[in-house]
């Protein structure tokens, strides 16, 4: 008896124990689903993102239209000379041209022939302007124009270069008598010529020309300038025998200019204005 009564209990806790699990597994399971809900108001404006990466490259648009002529532009360098070309094609042959005159050559080689007394007579009357009128005397490179007009060194050297040309430099034989010859039939004695002194030392003393080159190779000293020369003096004077001698720079004298052949008309010019002043 006892047994069945224990067993009765044991029955009744563990039937009681099921239905409160049913009863709570029940209330958790979902229900059915809902009606849908309305469409809510619009939220606030986001803040600007990062930039994307940059998108594939558009097709090509078309062409469009052609613009206006542009202003000339400069006229560019010229080229280079091109290969020569292919002889052409003979042109047509001309029309027969008339006939010719007979020639009166006779008459014509007298007319020549009196051209050249012409020529003649006129080279003689210009020699005879520049050696009689001007006073010029002249060798296959130069004229020499004798100035008459008394002047310090310096000063005579600054006349020759104002009428184109230099104070005339002796540097040959030929040159020196030509020069001394010039002198001499002008009834001179002595006249300043383009060589002057460049140092002075131990060693003695140098000269040069008036075109700055050194005196080598030919002078004209006369004994007593060899035997025992005038050191005290820088400036030279041409005399009519031929031969040199120093002078005082501060001597007032005559002296000659020599011009280029180059410049001739420019020399003759101004030998012509200063002989007729």
């Amino acid at each position: 008896m006892p047994r069945l009564l224990v067993l009765c209990v044991f029955v009744a806790i563990f039937s009681y124990v099921s239905v409160s699990i049913e009863v709570c597994t029940s209330s958790l399971i979902p229900g059915a689903k809902g009606d849908q809900g309305g469409i809510g108001d619009d939220g606030d404006q986001g803040k600007l993102g990062k930039n994307g990466p940059p998108g594939l490259p558009g097709v090509p648009g078309e062409s469009g239209l052609k613009g206006e002529l542009g202003h000339t532009g400069k006229i560019g360098p010229t080229g280079d000379r091109g290969d020569k070309g292919d002889k052409g094609v003979d042109g047509p042959a001309g029309l027969k041209g008339k006939p010719g005159t007979m020639c009166d050559c006779g008459r014509y080689r007298k007319v020549v022939g009196q051209l050249d007394i012409n020529v003649g007579k006129l080279g003689n009357a210009v020699k005879f302007v520049k050696n009689v009128v001007l006073g010029l005397r002249e060798t296959e490179e130069r004229y020499y124009l004798l100035v008459k007009e008394p002047k310090r060194f310096r000063e005579a050297s600054m006349n020759c270069k104002l009428r184109g040309g230099n104070l005339a430099m002796p540097k040959s034989t030929n040159i020196n008598r030509l020069m001394a010859d010039y002198v001499s039939q002008a009834g001179l004695t002595r006249v300043y010529i383009g060589v002057q002194t460049q140092t002075k030392g131990m060693d003695g003393s140098s000269h040069v020309y008036a075109d700055s080159t050194p005196l080598q190779g030919f002078a004209s000293w006369s004994q007593e300038e060899e035997l025992q020369p005038n050191t005290n003096s820088s400036c030279v004077e041409l005399l009519s025998t031929g031969t040199w001698a120093h002078v005082e720079c501060e001597a007032t004298m005559f002296f000659i200019c020599e011009f280029p052949k180059s410049r001739r008309r420019r020399g003759g010019r101004e030998a012509v204005a200063s002989s007729s002043s």
